[in-house]
């Protein structure tokens, strides 16, 4: 257990129901305790609040710490009511590199009479994100996986998005969240959650579906985003899988049910330790449901966290 990310046994079996966040630690943010930190913020972690004062709020994310960002909210050419172009206006003005974005295809169940659609969709939307110099084209919605046919006709569809995304100069990822952690095989209606939802002996029979998503993947056109709090909401272990899969996950979100160093429930310097070692360099902090305090104070509470302990570089 001395490896485990997680600090109890009890977190690794914790309730997927969402628990209120506790109030905000303040801790100082220098130029000093930021030189050489290197993480960015998931904007979804700022829900609405952001659209009051787009350019004022970005300037806050990046005097909280923060060097870059991940998009969320990509809908028909626009983000949070604007272009891409006039959105990556008011980061450069304030020194937040757009790095990655996260968008969903329009159908969640894939088919071959409907990949071309897919395929459709990713050309443009790698296209448009390609001119304002991102990076990473992540989706984070999972598709339709109730047994193994499933995870291999999605394997084949996000190769081709990887394939379109390399083509415009993108590298094509997949965030998760719980679900990819059921079980699943041949036969199966829908994928079970839950070892203990299994008979014991007929476990060896099963496929985990994240593990499925690696298997049918081309590792030069697919990398994996891990989310390392819903890793852990699945029953797993994110450092296990860092170690198992070193060459495939190549980004994390970095997340807790609150504010960081508040729960108590994620072991983050295990979690850094093993992203280091594997030389993974894109961390996106992503934060939500906060009761207590606001989304942009709850956002500032987890960098002042990451940026006061030593084991993040």
């Amino acid at each position: 257990m001395r490896n485990a990310s997680l600090l109890t046994l009890g977190g690794l079996l914790a309730s997927r129901e969402t628990v209120s966040a506790a109030t905000v630690t303040n801790h100082p943010t220098t130029q000093a305790t930021q030189a050489g930190k290197n993480f960015g913020l998931q904007i979804y972690s700022l829900g609405r609040e952001l659209d009051a004062d787009i350019p004022g709020g970005l300037k806050k994310v990046k005097s909280y710490g923060y060097n870059y960002i991940e998009l969320a909210g990509y809908r028909e050419g626009k983000i949070h009511g604007m272009t891409l172009k006039e959105f990556k206006k008011i980061c450069d003005d304030c020194g937040l590199e757009i790095r990655s974005t996260h968008v969903n295809p329009p159908v969640r169940e894939y088919t071959k009479e409907n990949k071309q659609q897919i395929m459709d969709y990713w050309k443009e939307t790698a296209a448009a994100h390609a001119e304002i110099g991102c990076k990473l084209l992540i989706q984070p919605g999972q598709p339709v996986t109730r047994n193994t046919a499933d995870t291999q006709m999605i394997g084949e569809v996000f190769n081709g998005a990887g394939e379109i995304a390399k083509n415009a100069g993108l590298k094509f990822g997949y965030h998760n969240h719980d679900g990819e952690f059921s079980f699943i095989k041949d036969d199966t209606k829908q994928a079970i959650f839950g070892r203990r939802m299994i008979p014991w002996k007929e476990q060896s029979q099963y496929q985990i579906v994240y593990d499925n998503y690696l298997k049918y993947t081309d590792p030069a056109l697919v990398f994996f985003e891990m989310d390392v709090y819903w890793t852990v909401m699945g029953q797993q272990d994110p450092v296990e899988y860092m170690q198992k899969y070193k060459d495939r996950i190549r980004a994390l979100h970095i997340k807790d049910k609150a504010i960081f160093g508040e729960s108590g429930m994620m072991n983050f310097e295990t979690i850094f330790n093993q992203a280091y070692a594997n030389n993974i360099s894109d961390f996106f902090v992503e934060l939500e449901g906060i009761k207590k305090c606001t989304q942009f104070e709850g956002v500032k509470g987890c960098a002042d966290y990451l940026l006061k302990s030593d084991f993040v570089k």
